[in-house]
């Protein structure tokens, strides 16, 4: 069998570059946030336009009030 037993320093990796990943996190959860509120109120303004007889242009209002309402509530 071959020997795996290391000859050499063992490698502990670059060092962490905590401010970044504090700031590519924080980047990830705002993208998360406001991509869910997009998805909500556009699931709520289409079920408004498909459902009723609203029309298209009462429900791009609709979302453009859910989408508000929503960042609102969540800053």
């Amino acid at each position: 069998m071959a020997d795996n037993t290391p000859t050499g320093p063992v490698e502990m990796g670059a060092e962490m570059d905590y401010a970044e990943h504090e700031k590519t996190y924080s980047m990830f959860l705002g993208l998360a946030k406001y991509g869910t509120i997009a998805c909500v109120a556009l699931l709520v303004a289409m079920a408004f336009g498909f459902f009723t007889s609203a029309g298209f242009i009462s429900s791009v209002i609709l979302y453009v009030i859910v989408f508000a309402l929503g960042v609102y509530l969540l800053k």
